[in-house]
């Protein structure tokens, strides 16, 4: 495609699950003491005090309950994960179902991931949020998360395809890649 504008649908998984996960932590809140020390001013020895910043740990146990709707997976090895990312928002409520007139003019690639292996990937992506939820329920300055016990619910998926326009460019002997979000003209 060097050179010019090629139209690629590229497969992507989406997974919705409600998920409720029970945890045990701690909390830390900073508190601050006066605390002595000897600095060297002009040649001299002197006594300062500074304010020294402890951390007081409190033991923190609850549940979170976290909704992830289309967490979205490449499913394509032939566009690269930190490219693909970028692409984003996708207008995924605007999806459509699939028709072979859509495809015309355009090449569409085959799922390279299966579905289990791009929930794996999600898993990833729900479990960050998991955790984010888990340290802002715990509060304080600093969490400490010991434990976690995350049930899925209600899983479902969709497989569909995100039109993407392709082209690249050769500079100085190295390649370059355009992606173009086919929806939204993301670049």
């Amino acid at each position: 495609t060097e050179g010019r504008l090629a139209g690629v649908y590229i497969p992507y998984w989406t997974y919705d699950s409600d998920t409720t996960t029970p945890y045990t932590g701690e909390r830390g809140d900073y508190y601050h003491t006066p605390e002595s020390y000897v600095a060297s001013e002009h040649g001299r020895s002197v006594r300062r005090t500074r304010q020294a910043r402890h951390t007081r740990w409190s033991p923190s146990n609850g549940t979170v309950w976290n909704n992830f709707d289309d967490v979205l997976i490449p499913a394509s090895k032939s566009v690269p994960a930190g490219f693909a990312e970028k692409l984003g928002p996708w207008d995924l409520k605007g999806l459509v179902p699939y028709a072979d007139e859509y495809l015309s003019g355009f090449r569409a690639e085959s799922y390279q991931t299966t579905l289990l292996q791009a929930f794996e990937e999600a898993r990833k992506i729900m479990e960050a949020a998991i955790q984010s939820s888990i340290c802002k329920k715990i509060g304080g300055d600093e969490q400490r998360i010991h434990s976690t016990n995350t049930q899925y619910g209600s899983i479902t998926f969709k497989h569909i395809l995100l039109p993407i326009w392709l082209s690249a460019y050769r500079f100085r002997g190295k390649v370059y890649r355009i992606l173009i979000n086919g929806r939204t003209g993301e670049v």
